[in-house]
């Protein structure tokens, strides 16, 4: 029988650990691969081409928000990504639906019911707490603009406004990505015409819709 692979990005050594036991009780031709933050994940999925869903945490070192989420679904558009996050608020759970993510799993879940949704991922649903999707708001137009705007952005695009979130100059975004300082150039002036900003600030600005929240969701 095929192995399924499946990534587990955390930087939590103790829910990583939930995470792979709620996985192998599915199937024992499973094979999992964990991961402690983004820049080993985004290495993983680029070793290895046959991985079929990714859990991802959105509060690791190294990813800003929904970044994380973004990236992987620019460079890997067909593979599943189910979000994992402490944060149980019900507009961080839209955002990341609206960015791509097959599903969203607070972390207070039972591992059971986390099985179950791992299983409806696998099987080409979308998986949310039991009554998240019932109380979702309409997407405001603007909250839609957002994302596609963000979507729009090639996954070089995306890095180099990461930088510019962290404050880099374009020499620093340029060795960190190994281009060229007129190549990030050419990247920022794609980015303001995509996102319809003047300035970095303004980018800068825009991008915080990728900010998570932490405000808990009442189901009940």
């Amino acid at each position: 029988m095929t192995v399924r692979r499946v990534l587990i990005a955390d930087d939590h050594p103790l829910f990583r650990a939930a995470l792979r036991q709620a996985v192998t009780k599915l199937d024992k031709n499973i094979e999992i691969i964990e991961v402690s933050n983004l820049e080993q994940a985004q290495a993983t999925l680029a070793a290895i081409s046959d991985i079929k869903l990714v859990l991802l945490d959105l509060h690791m070192s190294d990813s800003h928000g929904f970044s994380g989420l973004i990236m992987i679904r620019q460079e890997y558009p067909t593979l599943p990504v189910i979000v994992v996050s402490a944060s149980e608020d019900l507009n961080v759970m839209q955002k990341a639906m609206g960015h791509g993510a097959s599903g969203f799993i607070p972390k207070s879940t039972d591992l059971a019911v986390i099985g179950a949704a791992i299983n409806s991922v696998f099987d080409g649903d979308v998986w949310l707490p039991e009554g998240a999707a019932e109380k979702f708001a309409i997407q405001s137009e603007q909250d839609r603009e957002t994302a596609r705007r963000l979507a729009s952005l090639t996954p070089a695009q995306f890095k180099v406004l990461m930088g510019l979130i962290q404050g880099l100059l374009n020499k620093q975004i340029a060795y960190n990505m190994d281009i060229s300082e007129a190549t990030v150039k050419a990247h920022v002036t794609a980015i303001f015409r995509k996102l319809n900003v003047n300035t970095r600030t303004q980018a800068v600005i825009f991008a915080q819709s990728l900010e998570v929240g932490s405000e808990p969701l009442e189901l009940s």
